[in-house]
This record gives C-alpha cells, sequence and structure tokens, in this order.
C-alpha cells in the first residue's frame, strides 16, 4: 500500500493513538481504534461486491459519524468516492449518477426517497436500518471482520467532486490519493496543525476543503468535532462545549454567525482556546475581517485561495490580514505561482495576468471531459519564457487557473477577476472585484453584491451591479458614495436590489452571477 494514501493515514493514527478519540458529534465519539475497526468492516463488505477496480460509489447523506466512515470506508478499497451532496434534488443526483456511472450508493435513511425517486438500480447501503436498502452498516457491523488488504497506490483515482451551480450541469473534476495527501500535509504545515487540536467539521465533506479537515485530522492524529451549522447559537455553542481549537470557514458562515444579534453573541473570553481560523471559498470583506478579528482576538486568521484543478494555490499570512485585507497572500508550499501575461511573459509588478499553478495539490482532470481539461492543464511548456526548460524532460503539468491576478512590488498577490469577467467599456479595462470591495468598504448597508456586464453598443458593456441588504438603498445613494472612491467610467448604469440571490454552488452559497446575467440578457 502506497504512503500517499489517506487508508495510510488511518492505519498510522490508530497504531500510535489508538485511544485518542479521533471523531465527535453531538453525543457520539470514537477513538482512532474504534474508528479504524469500523472502517474495516464497512470496507471489508465493499469489496465484497465484485465492483471492478475504479467502478465509482457514491455517498449521498447527511454529515455524521457514519458519513466519514463511509468516506474513509471507500477511500481504503480500489474504488473511487463520489460525494453527492445532501441539498441536491432528485434530478441533480441522478446527472451525477449517470455521469460517472455510479453503480451503488451509500446512504442516510433520510436520503434513500430521493434515491428511490430517481429509480436507481444499483446497490443501496444505508446507515440504519431500512427496508429501501440492500443492507445496512448496522447488519454489516454484526456480520463482518475487520480484515481488509489494501493495495492502494497514490496515483489511483481517489474522489469525483462535482459542484453544481443554479443552472446547466457540472463537471466532475477526478483527484488521486497523492492529491489529498499533498493537501493535508501542506495544509498542517502553514497552519502549524497539532496532535492536540480539535478541528471543526463545520464544513460539507463534499467538496475538497470540507474533506481536507478529515484528512487533516487523521494526519496530525488531532480531533474532528462535527457540526452542521443551523443556528448561530447551536454554532457558538459547539465551538465552546467541543472546545474548537481550529475553525475552518467559508465567507458564508461569517456572514450568518454575526447575523445574530450582537448581544446574544458570547463574548471573546469564551473562545480563548480557538487558535487558527481559516476562510476559503469566496471574497472576504473588510466587515467579515472586522468581525472576525475582534470578536476571536486570540486566533490567527487566515485568507485563503483555491482552484477547481488544485487544492490550495495561495494563502496570506495572518499578519498581513489588516495591512493587505485585499490580498490572496503569496503561494502555499511546495507550490510556485506564476502570473503571465498574453504573450507568456512575466507580469511586472501591479499588471494583470493570468495565475499559474505549478507544484503540489494539482488533481487528475475534469471526467469525461478532454476539452475541458485541455483548457486549464497545460504543459509547463506555457512558462518557457519565464524559465529555461531543464534538460530533456518529456514535460509537466501545470494549471493555467483562468483567474486574472496582479502582484505588487513584495509579491503579495490580488484577485482581479476569472478571466472571462473582465469589463471592456468606454475603451477601459474594468476590474468588477475592484467595485465590490469598495462597496464592501464603504456601504455597510449592503451584505451581498455582485458587479457585472451586459452588452451595449455605444460603450461595448455597461456595468451593472446586483446587491442585497435588510432593504433597499436609493439609487443615487449609492452612487454617491461610489463617485468618491471610483471614475466616471467603472460607475454602474444599472443599480438593482434583489432580496434573494441565486446561488453558483448550493452548499457553498456563492451567488451565481451568470445566472444573474442571464435575467437581464432576456
Amino acid at each position: 500500500m502506497s504512503v500517499n494514501s489517506i487508508r495510510n493515514l488511518l492505519e498510522l493514527a490508530a497504531h500510535y493513538e489508538p485511544e485518542k478519540i479521533g471523531l465527535v458529534h453531538s453525543t457520539e465519539s470514537l477513538s482512532y481504534g474504534q474508528l479504524l475497526y469500523k472502517v474495516d468492516q464497512i470496507a471489508h463488505y465493499l469489496t465484497t461486491l465484485g465492483l471492478k477496480k475504479g467502478s465509482r460509489v457514491g455517498i449521498y447523506s447527511n454529515k455524521s459519524i457514519s458519513q466519514v466512515i463511509a468516506i474513509l470506508a471507500l477511500l481504503s478499497t480500489e474504488y473511487v468516492f463520489v460525494p453527492i451532496t445532501r441539498l441536491l434534488k432528485p434530478e441533480q443526483v441522478k446527472h451525477i449518477i449517470d455521469d460517472c456511472n455510479i453503480t451503488c450508493i451509500l446512504t442516510d435513511r433520510v436520503k434513500i426517497e430521493n434515491i428511490k425517486a430517481i429509480d436507481f438500480k444499483g446497490r443501496i447501503i444505508s446507515y440504519e436500518a431500512s427496508d429501501e436498502s440492500d443492507v445496512s452498516f448496522e447488519e454489516i457491523y454484526k456480520c463482518y471482520t475487520p480484515d481488509i488488504e489494501c493495495n492502494i497506490n497514490g496515483h489511483d483515482n481517489a474522489a469525483i467532486t462535482y459542484s453544481f451551480g443554479s443552472t446547466g450541469n457540472p463537471r466532475g473534476i477526478v483527484i488521486d490519493h497523492r492529491a489529498f495527501i499533498d493537501s493535508a500535509r501542506i495544509v498542517s504545515n502553514y497552519l502549524d496543525i497539532r496532535s492536540k487540536d480539535v478541528i471543526s467539521g463545520i464544513l460539507s465533506f463534499n467538496l475538497d476543503y470540507g474533506l481536507n479537515q478529515i484528512f487533516t485530522a487523521l494526519y496530525k492524529k488531532a480531533t474532528l468535532a462535527i457540526h452542521k451549522f443551523v443556528l448561530p447559537s447551536e454554532f457558538f455553542d459547539h465551538l465552546i462545549n467541543d472546545r474548537v481549537t481550529v475553525l475552518p470557514l467559508m465567507p458564508i458562515h461569517i456572514t450568518q454567525m454575526f447575523d445574530e444579534d450582537p448581544h446574544r453573541i458570547p463574548q471573546p473570553e469564551h473562545f480563548t482556546h480557538l487558535r487558527t481560523i481559516t476562510s476559503s471559498g469566496g471574497n472576504i470583506t473588510p466587515l467579515m475581517i472586522k468581525n472576525v478579528t475582534s470578536r476571536f482576538p486570540d486566533a490567527k486568521f487566515y485568507a485563503m485561495h483555491g482552484l477547481s484543478e488544485a487544492f490550495r494555490s495561495a494563502y496570506l499570512d495572518p499578519s498581513q490580514i489588516h495591512i493587505r485585507p485585499n490580498s490572496i497572500g503569496k503561494a502555499i508550499p511546495d507550490v510556485q505561482l506564476y502570473i503571465i501575461n498574453e504573450e507568456g511573459e512575466a507580469c511586472k509588478p501591479r499588471e494583470v495576468g493570468e495565475l499559474i499553478h505549478r507544484g503540489a495539490c494539482i488533481y487528475k482532470g475534469y471526467w469525461n471531459a478532454p476539452e475541458e481539461t485541455a483548457k486549464r492543464f497545460k504543459s509547463i511548456a506555457i512558462l518557457d519564457k519565464i524559465r529555461q526548460p531543464e534538460g530533456e524532460l518529456i514535460d509537466e503539468t501545470v494549471i493555467a487557473s483562468g483567474d486574472y491576478v496582479y502582484a505588487d512590488e513584495e509579491g503579495y498577490i490580488y484577485f482581479v477577476s476569472r478571466k472571462d469577467e473582465m469589463i471592456k467599456t468606454q475603451g477601459f479595462r474594468v476590474n468588477p472585484h475592484e467595485i465590490e470591495s469598495v462597496v464592501f468598504e464603504h456601504l455597510s448597508q449592503i451584505r451581498e453584491c455582485v458587479v457585472f456586464s451586459i452588452p451595449n453598443p455605444d460603450i461595448e458593456e455597461e456595468i451593472v451591479m446586483v446587491y442585497g441588504g435588510e432593504s433597499e438603498l436609493a439609487k443615487n445613494e449609492i452612487l454617491f458614495e461610489l463617485k468618491k472612491h471610483l471614475p466616471n467610467y467603472m460607475l454602474p448604469v444599472q443599480i438593482v436590489y434583489r432580496r434573494n440571490m441565486p446561488l453558483k454552488s448550493l452548499h457553498e452559497k456563492v451567488i451565481d452571477k451568470e445566472a444573474l446575467k442571464k435575467e437581464f440578457l432576456l
């Protein structure tokens, strides 16, 4: 078995820390020894299904200790794990099943009804006993021993993850075992994760950021405390009662936790054990930074930037969060980041170009989508004008991210926009992110804001701003404030209030600009 496998991490944790609590969820907990035993029982059963190596097996369930056991059991076999977000509708679940030919699904009792609704013909394995499933974990625990032999290679496919937007069907991204190991190792390094840490399992275990919390806990033999964010009060109870020391968040969580009545949020002295907070998956606003750093003054706040095709590219050192709040930082360990212009040359400081990711954490490509894969997964030859080709090496894969960024004179990187989001108006190139940043910094009543363009033959493209908040503001009031900080050509032509925004991703709750743009093009 390869050392570059999650299975190896689990075995090491159980060998060296068999009595250490590895998983906690409410009043339920498992030591690493108990966790390995249960994982092996489920993995043993899965190997009896007779599926060929590389067969795709789905996990479609709510967050629980059983879900973590299911994930680790699949990653202990030669099958490929396909997480299916619990919020998906039956037709979306069917798309994933059909796209990668899932032949078996592990689920909980709540989700079996959705699986039945799409007339799934494969095997259904439920966590709890159910008449609707072929077998349950409860039955497997009674009948199967933990005897299993693992033959996993680091380069073997481990998972295919899908992220749904509000429209269209998603592509699956293929991740091998080595990339999962690299991400756990590197994150543990720059976040200084320790064995005594308690990591919050607040994120969904359906995409790499959430899965990384499981794998990082295994890598450092720390404790993962599972929690589902529903109410801010319950979330704060989770931080206090589970004595969380490492808290991974998405921007939406920061917004939700501080939507609570300020008088009901526990005082900072209740969170002295919290030492590390991370955020990824969206833009961090000045208000978010202020709220997090004032409420959790003893915690270091890491803003991070990842790609669909690679787990993590950059992070901002906490010492810089108030100095460069809009920066995505510098490259993570074992990764080199380049910024190149359209001629393939290195960009000068503050010159905008495309971010190129070289090194660790690169995924394998898009499932059954060679054209999409070719757009992002490139030969290192695209960097030939920057670096000298080394000897007679055949090739190396790098990621052309599609992110437009620039670096300042000290090498700190700033996100500008996606390559296809830059606005051309009145002869100028406009960065929509810059407008959004001004809105968030100077119009505190606005909670959500997206900026994009639609065609206008008189000026090439006109700028549209859609925003959300507790109430609608007068357009003139917004423009009056924006004129203080932006040139006239960057001012939105249309400013529209929306109480509810379409979401790009159902669990990340990122606003879908494309869906909004289509509404304006009708």
